[in-house]
């Protein structure tokens, strides 16, 4: 294959990159927590020249825990083996230290012989089960060996407990094998809901990426009708990945031909169309969790329409140097055009990093607004999400924050006038529990046409295996890592139902997105746990919609529970049989913990029909960003409603623009209206067949039908893919 010559690229992609490769450079130092291979050197020489033995200690076991963070398991052992025999005479406790870091790095030895060198569509996927039995029992059986004797010195240990039960089940001993009095009963006990099991085709499609964690986005970037897929890096030495979707069950690696593979980091990804040209452009946000080693550029990468991307970060005016990972892309002032909201991460002790809003000039250019707007925030905000939760035609913005805060700001920018938000949070009831949030979206989870807002919790001492340890064994506990859902009251005010719903259980999501897995018009949603801890080998999670009245977790039948850590997700009919299939891009943040993303491909739960509708606004922004469709629909005798905004989505990965909405068993949709953004343009269509794509332009009388092939995603188009590579 021939590579792209750099001319072909404007010159701004080489400074864009040369300016990551610098910054790559400057952080790689032992104080950032992330630069794991010069911390390792730095901690292996301080071992080597250090002469006090207790001094020496300290520096091994920091080398030992590099050793694990660089992915260099084998040798992490033989430091934790040196350990082990070196604190014999130090008593107890060090002993006990010892042993708890060999055992992990026999843990992740047994996880990287399996799960990554030995991978299969079914490799970590909690409960392990089928396939996803070790084949290779030598790393897990000597972390038993370890974590039996943990727990016999201190019964107390639930993290040890839980990770002995997980390597019993890796090796295809749970629960028979598992000693009694340390066994976690019923890990494996079926949904009480059950769906039918998905299956990761990650292998058969060439999308089995190992890398590290990132972000995604499903959508179609060459306006072919078939959606691809663009992942991303936390790291500044990965590269991101475009895969093209050939329409035939076979993705073709494009990274560097578009010279997307030319840029790296980037820990989440958003589409939008910010000059409304009809071609879907890429925002890069980078420095997430670093604080000042944060110091990154995002990147708007422009979408030139013959499959390269031009970095026009610079030239649009907002190339800023502040950790981030969360932003949202909407009309907040009606005028027809994107405008951009950034929520940037302020760490208590270090540099102050204000949100951003970047107002579009509609030529290409932006200017930053956020003070002046009420929207400056000076926090550590984990995520974003816009959304018109007062119907006023407006869209607000929710930000999800580690500082405890949950913050509503109310769009008041009054016609023609400049933006102006104000701070709603108290009134609307969303700051009566003080917690930590991560993830976070509106919805309309009930479909009475008022946006939802779900925000995940992310609070937690401890690694995440100590809670789920606790509560499977139904131990008293502070909530915690809890999924939150507030209802709109439509009067301003929102109630938390979470409970109601039954959200009772921890979680800890990172990632996460919504989509209809039943198609029976409800949203359900998954979310990635992307803890870096490489003790958190805690389930995914997948939760289904019960006719907007509760969830109940059906991870354990879907098969979809990957213990590996999950990060941005994507819901989409990547083999267009009508029902959404699942990618998650997977990876931590370490050097030494890659791993494949997952694509669980949906068999289809239920006889039910679906419509896929495209908009391109004319007067509203042309990829319709927060337009309102609503579905009039007859299912079993009884008219229903349903209702959508048009978003990507959660605050960590990104879906297709294009609306994909379940219909139930209704074999026609009687009306569906569209409600415009910022035009605020109404249209109206009747008597629309179901099962079928329909693209709908603002101000048109007629809509347009399109169709594409079911297809499979086998080991054969495997093969076919690979020759097109």
């Amino acid at each position: 294959m021939l590579l792209p010559c750099m001319s072909q690229f404007a010159e701004s992609n080489k400074k864009m990159t040369d300016l990551l490769a610098k910054i790559y450079t400057q952080n790689d130092v032992p104080h950032n927590p992330f630069a794991s291979g010069t911390r390792l050197n730095f901690f292996s020489k301080s071992f080597e020249t250090s002469a006090h033995i207790h001094d020496s200690t300290k520096w091994a076991f920091l080398t030992m825990n590099a050793l694990l963070e660089n992915g260099d398991e084998k040798e992490a052992v033989k430091f934790g083996q040196f350990l082990l025999k070196r604190v014999e005479e130090f008593g107890e406790a060090p002993i006990q230290l010892a042993r708890r870091s060999l055992a992990l790095a026999y843990l992740r030895e047994g996880e990287k012989t399996n799960c990554i060198l030995d991978h299969s569509g079914e490799s970590c996927i909690f409960p392990i089960a089928g396939r996803g039995i070790q084949n290779y029992k030598n790393g897990s059986r000597k972390a038993i060996v370890l974590y039996e004797q943990l727990l016999e010195q201190n019964p107390s240990d639930v993290e040890s407990r839980w990770l002995l039960n997980i390597a019993y089940m890796a090796i295809g001993g749970y629960p028979r094998s598992v000693p009694k009095k340390f066994l976690i009963p019923d890990l494996d006990k079926p949904s009480a809901v059950t769906v039918k099991p998905f299956e990761d085709m990650s292998m058969q499609t060439g999308l089995n990426v190992n890398n590290l964690a990132g972000g995604s986005i499903i959508d179609d970037f060459n306006n072919d009708g078939h959606p691809d897929i663009i992942t991303s890096s936390i790291h500044l030495k990965e590269p991101m990945l475009y895969h093209q979707n050939n329409g035939d069950g076979t993705f073709k690696d494009v990274s560097l031909q578009s010279g997307l593979g030319a840029f790296t980091g980037g820990l989440n990804l958003l589409q939008n169309d910010y000059n409304n040209d009809g071609l879907k452009d890429i925002f890069v946000l980078r420095g997430a969790w670093l604080a000042n080693y944060g110091e990154q550029p995002n990147s708007l990468l422009r979408n030139n329409g013959d499959g390269t991307f031009t970095d026009v970060t610079v030239e649009a005016g907002i190339l800023s140097f502040r950790p981030t990972q969360t932003a949202t892309w909407a009309d907040f002032n009606g005028d027809g055009w994107l405008d951009l909201f950034i929520g940037n991460e302020t760490t208590e002790g270090v540099n102050s990093y204000p949100c951003e809003l970047y107002v579009n000039n509609k030529n290409g250019t932006f200017f930053e607004i956020a003070k002046a707007a009420g929207c400056d925030y000076t926090l550590y905000v984990k995520g974003v999400t816009s959304g018109d939760y007062n119907n006023d035609d407006k869209p607000d913005l929710y930000l999800a924050t580690l500082d405890g805060n949950k913050i509503l700001l109310k769009n008041e920018t009054e016609v023609n006038g400049p933006i102006r938000f104000t701070d709603v949070s108290d009134q609307a009831g969303l700051n009566t529990n003080i917690t930590r949030v991560f993830t976070s979206w509106f919805w309309d989870y009930d479909n009475d046409g008022w946006l939802d807002i779900l925000s995940c919790g992310y609070e937690f001492q401890k690694s995440l295996a100590w809670y789920a340890a606790q509560e499977a064994l139904d131990m008293p506990m502070e909530k915690s890592g809890e999924v939150f859902l507030f209802r709109n009251k439509h009067d301003g005010t929102f109630e938390d139902v979470s409970d109601k719903v039954g959200f009772d259980k921890t979680v800890f999501a990172m990632g996460g997105n919504f989509g209809d897995i039943n198609n029976d018009g409800y949203l359900d949603f998954y979310l990635g746990s992307g803890n870096p801890l490489y003790q958190s080998l805690v389930p995914n999670k997948m939760y289904l919609n019960i006719e907007g009245s509760s969830f109940v977790d059906v991870t354990t039948s879907a098969r979809v529970g990957n213990l590996q850590k999950g990060h941005a997700v994507s819901f989409a009919d990547l083999d267009n049989d009508g029902d959404q299939d699942i990618h998650i891009e997977m990876g931590g943040a370490f050097d030494g913990d890659a791993y494949a993303n997952s694509l669980f491909i949906n068999p289809g739960q239920a006889d039910n029909h679906w419509i896929k509708i495209s908009l391109e606004g004319i007067l509203a922004n042309k990829a319709a960003i927060g337009a309102k469709l609503r579905l009039t629909i007859e299912e079993n005798g009884k008219t229903r409603m349903l209702y959508r905004e048009v978003n990507s989505g959660g605050s960590f990965g990104s879906n297709p623009l294009m609306q994909s909405i379940g219909v139930g068993k209704a074999e026609i949709i009687k009306k569906l209206e569209i409600i415009w953004p910022g035009s605020k343009t109404v249209q109206v269509f009747t008597g629309i067949n179901v099962d079928q794509n329909i693209y709908i332009r603002e101000n048109s009388s007629s809509y347009t039908t399109k169709t594409f092939p079911v297809v499979s995603f086998t080991k054969e188009h495997h093969e076919m893919s690979k020759h097109v590579h």
